[in-house]
């Protein structure tokens, strides 16, 4: 009960593992900052000091180096850098990690539900609903990617309308972004199929196996992240496990689809 409590109160923005360190900070903060004051009146080099308290950071690691996003981000531009296409264009993806990463050493066209600006030479972006039975693109492209992204089609979370074939209709039009021979780069939760509304899908592996099969799109390659946080690579996603999931629940499969 604690644990769902604690969970909903992180969704609805109140993270109680950030108050209890920010309480336990606030005493070798006040430590800290008197003998701040202490050096502070011995020099001329600054005339005020201000308050910007932050108690939970002395607790934090140096950073993240594992999980969906991490490994997701840096194991798909690698491979874009690797293959360097003509024409590189991503759905939905995190900008702040994967397009950041490709935007640094190419250019990469976005199509996102919602507006952005970005003032990056390296970076275009297209507002696109890639679930609109009207969407279209005339200019195929080689190289495709979306991650992290088809499992929130048609849920609602984005702004984007209700729609339970969402997904569905999602990976059918990013089939068409694409030239034949082109590559496509998706990633999406996986594990004990299911929908958390209305954050997410997550889905059996032999069932996205089988939505691209009938999109016409085949596996080139299958990677995934599993619950610790580390990076499968170069997984058999027809094997046994694969059909369990690898006793997954809440992993990230990593698939690397060719347009037939």
């Amino acid at each position: 009960m604690f644990k769902k409590t604690k969970r909903f109160l992180f969704l609805i923005g109140i993270n109680i593992h950030q108050i209890r360190m920010s309480i336990k900070g606030s005493i070798p903060f006040i430590k800290d900052y008197k003998e701040f004051k202490r050096q502070f009146s011995r020099q001329k080099d600054f005339t005020s000091i201000g308050f910007y308290p932050l108690f939970a950071d002395r607790y934090d690691s140096a950073g993240v180096a594992s999980g969906h996003y991490f490994h997701q981000d840096l194991h798909v531009a690698r491979k874009i850098f690797e293959a360097n296409p003509s024409r590189h264009v991503d759905v939905g993806s995190r900008i702040d990690g994967f397009v950041a990463h490709v935007a640094s050493f190419r250019e990469i066209e976005i199509l996102d539900i919602r507006h952005i600006t970005s003032k990056s030479k390296n970076i275009q972006f297209k507002q696109a609903d890639l679930m609109s039975e009207d969407f279209s693109f005339l200019d195929k492209t080689p190289s495709l990617s979306c991650l992290h992204a088809i499992e929130h089609f048609g849920l609602g979370r984005y702004g984007d309308p209700m729609d339970l074939d969402g997904h569905k209709k999602g990976i059918k039009n990013l089939t068409n972004c694409l030239a034949t021979g082109g590559t496509l780069y998706l990633s999406t939760p996986i594990g004990r199929p299911r929908i958390e509304f209305n954050a997410h899908r997550v889905f059996d592996i032999n069932y996205l196996l089988e939505l691209f099969k009938s999109n016409n799109l085949s596996l080139k390659e299958f990677s995934y992240v599993n619950d610790n946080g580390d990076l499968v690579e170069q997984a058999d996603a027809h094997s046994d496990a694969a059909k369990r999931n690898f006793n997954l629940a809440y992993g990230c499969g990593i698939f690397e689809l060719i347009k037939n």
